[in-house]
């Protein structure tokens, strides 16, 4: 379904691969949406365990119906951006799983991400970090698991076209400044891929309008690389800590050091330090390479320079 948009695929791909959260920023009309709503299509099928899983957090939820056995997609949600944060985490009188636990083992989407609350962002922190929501009650704490990819969209200023060579942007730059700062820098930090998605003129999509690769080539692809994982770790690189990614990190002599001028250069944070290791580490696996080579660190920084934080 999609036309061109190559290097967003191409991300959209390691995310799926190693498990990473993504930003797209882009003007209206480029399709982040559209490629959001395909990232389900290339993930690693859904094991025995993970749709054992899933299948419970939605009879909890009272989400399957009478007739309904076991979960066999990986969930897509998509919230409104009025949603609260109770509605994000879980919680209520009597305690409920939110949206975070509704996309465990899948994909959590935000449109439009300056839009939510501020408040409703800032929750998402400890569930990226940890994979889990804690939620305290006076009579009970309870744990929701949330082991999701998040893919949050926005466009580059209020009015969408800052940078669009067809249609011209009428915000001033306090207005951009405003709105590109909603979004806080430690939630940034733990969003792995950053990517501009540039819209195709009508020309340009005439000119690309070829088969491509297939939903079903993509997440074989994927699937071989988190077997890989899999294999080395138990896990997917985009949930290893900051111990095992040293342990089985794995990379060549000169990548680090690379990665240190970089880091001084871009004032990275270790968190973001450590998460390009990770893209480079699924990089190098998608690829099949056994030790994190400089192209797949170079293509992992390309993925962060436009956000450093």
């Amino acid at each position: 379904d999609v036309q061109g948009q190559y290097q967003a695929k191409r991300a959209l791909e390691i995310a799926a691969a190693g498990g990473h959260n993504v930003l797209m920023v882009g003007v209206p009309g480029s399709g982040k949406t559209m490629l959001a709503r395909r990232m389900p299509s290339i993930l690693p099928e859904l094991t025995k365990e993970e749709a054992i899983e899933i299948t419970k957090i939605y009879s909890i939820s009272g989400l399957l119906g009478k007739d309904t056995g076991l979960v066999t997609t990986r969930p897509f949600r998509s919230p409104h951006h009025t949603s609260s944060t109770v509605a994000m985490i879980g919680g209520g009188s009597i305690p409920r799983p939110g949206e975070v636990t509704l996309s465990h083992h899948g994909v959590l989407f935000l449109d439009e991400l300056p839009e939510f609350g501020k408040s409703t962002l800032e929750v998402l922190r400890q569930p990226l970090e940890d994979g889990a929501v804690t939620v305290a009650r006076v009579n009970a704490t309870l744990t929701f698991p949330s082991r999701i990819i998040l893919v949050v969209a926005m466009n580059p200023c209020p009015c969408g076209y800052f940078g669009d060579k067809e249609k011209s942007c009428d915000c001033t730059p306090n207005e951009i400044k405003r709105y590109t700062r909603k979004i806080s820098g430690p939630l940034l930090d733990r969003i792995d891929i950053h990517l501009t998605v540039a819209r195709l003129t009508p020309a340009q999509l005439r000119a690309q309008h070829s088969p491509g690769e297939t939903s079903a080539h993509l997440r074989a692809q994927s699937e071989a690389a988190r077997a890989i994982q899999l294999r080395r770790q138990g896990r997917a690189n985009a949930e290893l800590s900051g111990r095992a990614l040293n342990q089985h990190l794995h990379a060549e002599a000169d990548v680090l050091p690379l990665l240190d001028r970089a880091a001084e250069r871009m004032h990275l944070s270790m968190r973001s330090y450590q998460r390009i290791l990770k893209v480079a580490r699924t990089i190098a696996d998608l690829a099949g390479e056994p030790s994190i080579r400089t192209p797949h660190l170079a293509e992992a920084l390309m993925y962060r320079q436009g956000n450093a934080s």
